[in-house]
């Protein structure tokens, strides 16, 4: 990922909040063939606060034929989007001084880079399973666990899934969110998003507003 030194975070805790918030990537593997394939997975990424890249834990469904071209230890990108937005240079305060200014786009993005094995054994599919779910379901005053299904039931939707497993060695995490412009033309453009009416515009100005992280 290009990373220009003004849209770099550094900051673990930040980047680690952003995945977490988001808490889906799209999955970027290349067959035998050649061919990059993709697909859109909730994940959970576990870095044990270390130093190291840790691991990406997801599921696929098994009608989807991607996991099939996966190799074990074959390498793989997670992609981690967050909220984006089209930037109008009528919104800089520069433009009624000189003129010069072009349209731009804004984005927060997480890029986790690693090996990639394929995880068909039912009981590691079943923990992945299991922790994704406390996870989204742990903040609710009545969180839905596995083990509220009946077991049977269960039992077949995981043998209609893949357990995916990535170990990450490389993250690299951007917030491209104006860092680079004044501080007057920030603000227009803030205002400008805000402006616009519509949910991921007004996340991008949040965004802006904490002053250019990509957390959340």
């Amino acid at each position: 990922m290009y990373v220009p030194h003004f849209n770099a975070v550094h900051d673990r805790e930040v980047v680690r909040a952003f995945v977490r918030e988001v808490a889906s990537a799209e999955l970027v593997t290349v067959g035998a063939d050649g061919t990059p394939l993709a697909t859109l997975l909730p994940i959970l990424w576990d870095d044990d606060g270390g130093e190291g890249g840790g691991t990406v834990v997801a599921h696929m469904a098994r009608a989807n034929q991607h996991w099939r071209t996966i190799a074990p230890g074959s390498r793989a990108l997670a992609l981690v989007a967050g909220p984006q937005a089209y930037v109008s240079p009528a919104w800089y305060a520069s433009k009624a001084e000189h003129g010069r200014v072009v349209p731009t786009w804004n984005y927060s993005a997480v890029h986790l880079s690693g090996t990639v094995t394929v995880r068909d054994d039912p009981e590691w599919v079943r923990r992945a399973v299991t922790a994704l779910t406390e996870r989204h379901e742990g903040p609710r005053d009545q969180p839905w666990m596995v083990t509220d299904a009946p077991e049977a039931y269960v039992d077949k939707q995981l043998r209609a899934i893949v357990g995916i497993e990535m170990s990450v060695d490389r993250v690299e995490a951007k917030a491209k969110l104006s860092q680079n412009r004044s501080e007057a033309d920030r603000t227009g453009v803030v205002a400008g998003l805000r402006r616009e009416g519509h949910q991921r515009e007004a996340l991008v100005a949040d965004a802006m507003d904490r002053g250019g992280s990509a957390g959340g």
